[in-house]
């Protein structure tokens, strides 16, 4: 007897994912209401609340400041920066409930390891010119990042973006004007300035991913446009801008390789440290432990303000029921 053995017939494309797809094709966004694959749900999922918890730990570094800010001047500054930070990571845990996906249940695994946030937020800031690096490089390397995910297909994050854009922007003109006084200042702060930049270069590369042949998302998120470029195109655009603002500053980019290549139209620079990378994606960079058991610390205390603003919640809704039954 002879047996043929042939491969299962590809399930039927069915309308909704033709419409989909369609909606994608066409550059149109996805909104809330709209049916899609559940891959695309759970990526967006994953994708924003990456995100959103960024926006949240990252509050910590140069919160770490505000207390010994040098003038008042520079206090004001950094609360209303760090309070823009829990404003971007409220639009963002709104824009993953839009998607079922529960904020506390997003917190709760964060806490847990079983969700990540930024690298860049687990490097330390000793000296105050570190505030102004981390506005100038990682608020810079995050508006790269950011700002194609205004045209991103799904409608919610894409809006949510469009604002988080607008205040990064600002906030990266403020770090690069700290630093520009910091320059016109002691041979002391400008020293400063110089070791803040040499210990956050690096790790601002490392924001924008893993380079794309081990890049594990960016391909399926490309093809569904929630992502514009990929993790290498927008690191060389990062680089490619920052070098002449550098210039401008007075500051030396760590990177002996850091030059111009006519022939690509690009800047040239070294190789990344992807071990260092992994090891502190991993947990085991040099703030991993505090930046969690702060969140958590900060979770548990507020306890009290959820339970509250659930009890009256539940008030008003009673108060609501009753007065329609007595209507």
């Amino acid at each position: 007897m002879t047996t043929t053995n042939t491969a299962p017939a590809a399930e039927p494309v069915t309308e909704l994912e033709e419409h989909f797809n369609r909606t994608i094709q066409r550059d149109q966004r996805i909104e809330p209401r709209d049916w899609m694959p559940e891959g695309y749900r759970k990526t967006l999922i994953r994708q924003i609340a990456q995100h959103a918890h960024s926006e949240i730990i990252g509050m910590q570094p140069e919160g770490n400041w505000i207390t010994r800010a040098p003038s008042l001047r520079r206090k004001a500054i950094l609360l209303a920066k760090v309070q823009d930070e829990a404003g971007h990571g409220l639009y963002l845990y709104s824009a993953a409930e839009t998607l079922g996906a529960d904020r506390g249940e997003l917190t709760e695994r964060l806490l847990a390891g079983k969700q990540k946030y930024s690298s860049i937020f687990n490097y330390p800031t000793l000296t105050f010119a570190d505030v102004g690096v981390i506005g100038w490089l990682v608020d810079g390397a995050a508006i790269c990042n950011q700002v194609p995910l205004c045209r991103s297909s799904y409608g919610p994050y894409a809006r949510a973006m469009i604002r988080i854009c607008k205040e990064e922007s600002f906030h990266q003109r403020q770090g690069y004007e700290l630093l520009m006084t910091m320059m016109r200042g002691t041979e002391e702060q400008r020293r400063m300035v110089q070791d803040a930049v040499n210990r956050w270069w690096w790790p601002s590369l490392m924001m924008f991913g893993p380079p794309d042949d081990q890049s594990k998302h960016t391909a399926q998120s490309m093809a569904w446009k929630i992502k514009r470029h990929t993790n290498d195109e927008l690191r060389q655009k990062f680089v490619d801008m920052t070098v002449p603002q550098a210039e401008a500053l007075g500051v030396t980019l760590p990177d002996p390789e850091l030059k111009w290549n006519p022939e690509r139209g690009h800047y040239d620079f070294g190789q990344i440290d992807w071990d260092e990378f992994q090891r502190v994606i991993s947990g085991n960079g040099p703030c991993n432990a505090q930046r969690i058991a702060a969140r958590k610390r900060a979770h548990e205390e507020g306890a009290w303000v959820r339970e509250a603003a659930a009890a009256y919640a539940r008030k008003q809704r009673e108060r609501q029921q009753r007065q329609e039954a007595a209507a």
